[in-house]
């Protein structure tokens, strides 16, 4: 059930920098957020902006063959801190979600970036951050934020 929304325009990469922090305080409860749009929306793109404010050094890639990247940032306090970032696009079933680990990565505490979720639907926490991305004309992105 989704319980809200908020509805952003971006045109350029400083304006989707500064949309960074929102992202990560409306998901600071569970870290897990969940990204939906059309190939080109944006998605990997926006996780490489999160992960370079988090503070990732590694270059953030899709993950579309490999199916899961990790990365490492620090958290402070002499921690570090790991992100899960998945990319579920070429999964047949939810049953390869589990396959691959998909409760481990959710469950652990880290941040838990999961691009094409809805195959996995069943399996995801309530209250996480849904992201809706769509790409409109001349290179402008729409993001619609949405609490499940």
């Amino acid at each position: 059930m989704l319980q809200g929304s908020r509805e952003f325009r971006i045109t350029s990469i400083q304006e989707l920098d500064k949309l960074v922090p929102e992202i990560l305080q409306e998901s600071s409860e569970s870290g897990i957020v969940l990204f939906q749009g059309e190939i080109g929306a944006g998605k990997t793109t926006l996780i490489q902006r999160i992960c370079a404010l988090l503070g990732v050094k590694d270059p953030v890639t899709s993950p579309t063959f490999s199916l899961v990247n990790e990365y490492s940032y620090p958290k402070g306090n002499g921690k570090i801190g790991r992100i899960y970032h998945l990319d579920l696009y070429r999964l047949e079933s939810p049953e390869e979600a589990l396959n691959i680990g998909l409760e481990d990565y959710l469950y652990d505490g880290d941040y838990c970036f999961i691009e094409w979720p809805e195959i996995a639907e069943e399996y995801l926490p309530e209250n996480v951050l849904l992201l809706r991305m769509e790409h409109l004309a001349d290179s402008n992105r729409k993001i619609l934020f949405l609490q499940t």
